[in-house]
């Protein structure tokens, strides 16, 4: 079954480019010119994965990603004429989980859509895994804390497993990047801050269980 990626973007001639060139890696494509028609779209049909442009008409990237987020931890990669940090820190905290740069090259763009479809483990998990008040659901994609579920995003889920994988080792920065980026990242440190910020936010009293290790990295420690 083909995977479905929803395509927000107001240029025809470069929505028409990342569709054309997306479907010929094997994904059906869906497209939207508009912040309206991308959330009448979401709501229709299974989307697997949302390419989604800030500057839209009718509602702004923004917007749309906050709206999304309310119900759903489906990936998001957000397109921006500018490498502005606000911008891009902006995107992170409102739930998205890469963006790149316009004008970004097809090969980039189904570089970053590829990882975020793609759950990459050397070793298939058992279908959960438990770390103190921490339960993880691999199939659902959802982390229980004391009973309670806390909604992440695609890439704090990514973040939090592989922390609970390694559970009391130090992960150095490079490696976190390596593991849910995969490449050379432009974010780098600064990215990988800003989702540890917010996946800490969402675990609250619970978020001391991610311990930040002066100059090497974190690490996940189950007591405290």
């Amino acid at each position: 079954m083909k995977q479905t990626i929803l395509v927000v973007e107001d240029q025809q001639v470069l929505r028409e480019i990342m569709k054309e060139y997306l479907e010929d890696t094997g994904y059906e494509v869906l497209e939207a010119k508009n912040g309206i028609e991308a959330l009448a779209l979401f709501e229709e049909k299974k989307i697997h994965l949302l390419v989604l442009d800030i500057m839209l008409p009718e509602i702004d990237g923004w917007s749309v990603c906050r709206r999304i987020r309310k119900q759903s931890n489906v990936p998001i990669l957000m397109l921006t004429s500018r490498s502005d940090d606000d911008d891009t820190l902006l995107g992170f905290d409102l739930g998205a989980d890469d963006y790149v740069v316009k004008p970004c090259s097809p090969p980039v763009l189904l570089a970053r859509c590829k990882r975020l479809l793609e759950i990459k483990r050397e070793i298939p998990p058992a279908d959960t895994l438990v770390a103190g008040q921490f339960m993880l659901d691999y199939s659902s994609r959802k982390i229980t804390v004391s009973g309670s579920e806390v909604r992440l995003t695609h890439t704090e889920f990514e973040i939090l497993a592989y922390l609970m994988e390694n559970k009391g080792r130090i992960l150095t920065k490079e490696q976190l990047i390596m593991k849910i980026w995969g490449y050379d990242f432009e974010g780098e440190e600064r990215t990988l801050s800003s989702h540890i910020r917010n996946l800490r936010s969402k675990l609250g009293e619970h978020s001391k269980h991610i311990v930040t290790v002066i100059r090497s990295g974190y690490k996940f420690e189950e007591y405290l």
